[in-house]
């Protein structure tokens, strides 16, 4: 990613943000189009949150572009639109955390601080032979003390960006490359054999699934209703096809109708399935079913809340990827 070459905080601000449950490879256009749209931190402070929203569209975890924006308005107001130095002063702001602050401060800035994201928490852990688990409070400190010590003094961006592309492309969770690893010999887990027990696995959770039914609501022009989604929560912000779980009992058709009562306040007629769209959340699992539908339009609420969009055509409207993939369903549709 381009990160690697820039000494611009801005940018290695964007890209340890969106680099949070994120891969690498994943990010880098996300990257290249949201750095196109707010090249600088001044003109994502004064954007509408709907472009930012936008912007971010299918990476995923919104609140991150929520907080991303929240802290760009906080460093204008601030620190008059330059990115903080310190770790602290990092960390003071929103979707900013220990390890992220160390990030954009030894990568940005050149300061001596550990980083202890995801990749390079793997890293130490096996270098040092911590074989706790390290989402405990106990072994996480282990592992911040460890990575503390590993930073050579003045060189904390060589050494942040070494422990993560270490982690991120031979120390992997599993298989490592250990055959091609530099710091082999150093390794208490590899001379220990136990490379693979460390960080210690934990059981495969099993997550729960759920139908989620979804109006297709389409005006004579052809256009769909959405409606734009509380501002917190799971895709808040976003635009999306009025929609339900359905309960225990309850049809899929039956809960539709539930959802258009509840929050359109109107009587739909369903006119037909238009399919069914497999999607996986972090905590669990869904197939949102669409329908196409026409109602007399009386009790859609007012304001901000409503917009009209066209299947098949390009939109100011961020929607979520279940959502994306149902209105890609309609174009095609109307491409046959």
């Amino acid at each position: 990613m381009a990160w690697r070459e820039t000494a611009d905080p801005y940018r290695i601000w964007v890209s340890e943000i969106m680099l949070q449950q994120t891969r690498v490879e994943t990010v880098g256009p996300y990257y290249e189009r949201f750095l196109a749209r707010f090249p600088d931190v001044r003109s994502l402070a004064d954007a509408r949150p709907d472009d930012v929203m936008k912007a971010w569209e299918g990476l995923g975890y919104y609140a991150r572009a929520r907080n991303l924006q929240r802290a760009a308005r906080i460093v204008v107001e601030r620190h008059g639109g330059r990115i903080p130095r310190t770790v602290e002063d990092l960390s003071g702001l929103p979707g900013i955390g220990r390890s992220t602050g160390g990030a954009i401060a030894a990568i940005a800035f050149g300061a001596d601080s550990p980083v202890l994201d995801a990749n390079a928490r793997r890293v130490v852990a096996r270098l040092f032979g911590v074989g706790g688990d390290p989402r405990t409070a106990t072994v996480r400190e282990i592992l911040w003390e460890l990575s503390a010590r590993m930073v050579a003094r003045g060189k904390g961006r060589d050494t942040a960006l070494a422990v993560m592309d270490l982690g991120a492309t031979v120390c992997l969770p599993r298989a490592p490359r250990c055959a091609e690893c530099p710091v082999r010999p150093s390794c208490a887990a590899f001379r220990a054999g136990s490379q693979d027990a460390i960080p210690p696995r934990t059981a495969r959770k099993s997550f729960p699934h759920h139908d989620v039914v979804a109006a297709l609501i389409r005006r004579p022009d052809g256009s769909l209703l959405l409606l734009r989604r509380p501002p917190k929560g799971l895709l808040g912000g976003l635009w999306s096809f009025p929609s339900a779980r359905r309960q225990p009992g309850e049809s899929l058709e039956g809960a539709l109708r539930r959802a258009l009562r509840e929050k359109l306040h109107v009587q739909a007629t369903i006119q037909r399935k238009v399919g069914a769209v497999p999607h996986a959340y972090s905590h669990y699992r869904i197939t949102l079913h669409g329908y196409l539908c026409v109602t007399g339009g009386r009790g859609t609420p007012p304001g901000e809340r409503v917009g009209w969009m066209r299947a098949g055509r390009g939109t100011r409207y961020a929607l979520p990827r279940a959502d994306r993939k149902l209105l890609e369903l309609i174009a095609r549709e109307e491409r046959s």
